[in-house]
């Protein structure tokens, strides 16, 4: 492996952290939605955000070379991404990053995940159609089914009759996974995901696995792509190396659509119908850098995260043993049941707004009254200073 390099603005780095993750960096005035852009959801401005999942750390430095090379050139003119630097770049990451092969002709592109699910409900269901989602969910995939006129069939995240039910239903078009799980982090297993494979494909259900947190996965715990149990069936993963290597603002995302012709059928939309073929130049070199180079720089992330985590589980459960709150198994979105203290959801929230001044994202937010989001994507120690807001407010409530 390789050594790892400083930070990439060279500030501070520590010899336990050597990319700066600990940094604190201004995102002020940078139109940040996290940041700069709180008061849009919590109605008050100025709070201190543990909201939207991106993070508060810089890129990975060989990226950030990589786009300052880019920019050098100075002709930003249209571009391809069917060619074989980011296609073979994306095999590359799965084959030495998840042990799976990819063939790259089933490597599609698309300006973002959810533009990918928009368009496969449409190529995969009708409206009316059922589109079956665990629960708690991604805030985004209950508006995006509806705003296309689909039916969202919630299916709690651990009833495995429920989901067999709700499949068997003649209406359900579509399995719309989250893996791993967002807002859970919950990591599936390979008997897990081995039985709704067997389940879509007995009742002739279309799958889209929603793989963005995928690289993020806290071991033991191994994420499996859905590439190696679609089969030959309708199934497609839609993903992006925005939520691993923190560049959501590059745009820019891929998917891998395993049936030809839904695979062309998708092209088609893209290009024809969308005028979308030419990709975002930089997120196609932010893609490449990151997973020709940017292994090392994710290992370093996922171990300070999972030292955030911690941290977390050891404030909350010094404070409240009854809560018993265990890291996700992925991510870095602390998913936090707070029904045992039997608070009400307004008033906690009231207290972390209006007294403590930070932004911590309520559980109805995700179909789940009594638990909160909070994300701890960033240097430990505002990640300290929002779980200790959330002790305080809650100690007054209990």
């Amino acid at each position: 492996m390789a050594s790892p390099s400083p930070s990439p603005s060279g500030r501070g780095a520590e010899p336990d952290d050597p990319y700066g993750f600990g940094v604190p960096v201004d995102r002020h005035g940078t139109w940040c939605t996290q940041w700069d852009y709180v008061e849009d959801r919590f109605g008050v401005p100025d709070l201190l955000p543990f909201t939207i999942s991106d993070m508060d750390f810089e890129t990975a430095p060989e990226v950030m070379a990589a786009l300052r090379g880019r920019l050098d050139h100075a002709v930003l003119g249209y571009s391809r991404w069917r060619q074989d630097d980011f296609l073979s770049a994306v095999v590359h990451w799965y084959a030495t990053r998840h042990a799976t092969a990819v063939d790259p002709g089933s490597v599609v592109y698309a300006p973002s995940v959810v533009y990918q699910l928009s368009q496969l409900l449409r190529l995969w269901s009708e409206p009316g159609d059922g589109v079956v989602v665990h629960t708690p969910m991604y805030d985004a995939f209950p508006k995006t089914v509806a705003a296309h006129g689909r039916r969202l069939l919630p299916c709690p995240l651990d009833d495995g009759a429920e989901l067999e039910r709700l499949l068997a239903l003649p209406e359900t078009a579509v399995l719309l996974l989250c893996s791993p799980h967002n807002p859970t982090g919950r990591v599936w297993s390979a008997e897990e995901l081995d039985r709704m494979a067997r389940l879509c494909a007995r009742y002739d259900v279309a799958v889209i696995s929603d793989e963005i947190h995928a690289d993020l996965a806290h071991a033991p715990h191994v994420h499996r792509p859905w590439v190696g149990f679609g089969g030959a069936g309708r199934w497609a993963v839609i993903t992006s190396a925005s939520k691993s290597f923190n560049i959501p603002a590059l745009t820019g995302s891929y998917g891998i659509i395993g049936d030809p012709a839904s695979r062309e059928a998708y092209l088609g939309r893209l290009k024809e119908a969308d005028g979308l073929s030419s990709p975002a130049v930089l997120s196609l070199v932010g893609h490449i850098a990151a997973y020709r180079e940017g292994a090392p720089w994710l290992d370093a992330l996922r171990t300070y995260l999972a030292g955030n985590l911690a941290m977390v589980a050891g404030h909350l459960n010094g404070a409240f043993p009854q809560l018993g709150w265990e890291p996700p198994q992925a991510g870095y979105l602390a998913w936090i049941d707070l029904r045992p203290l039997g608070v009400d959801d307004d008033a906690l929230q009231r207290e972390l707004v209006e007294v403590e001044k930070v932004a911590i994202m309520p559980g109805a937010s995700y179909g789940a009254p009594g638990w909160v989001r909070l994300n701890v994507g960033c240097p430990r120690s505002k990640a300290e200073l929002g779980v200790g807001a959330l002790v305080r407010a809650l100690r007054r409530l209990v």
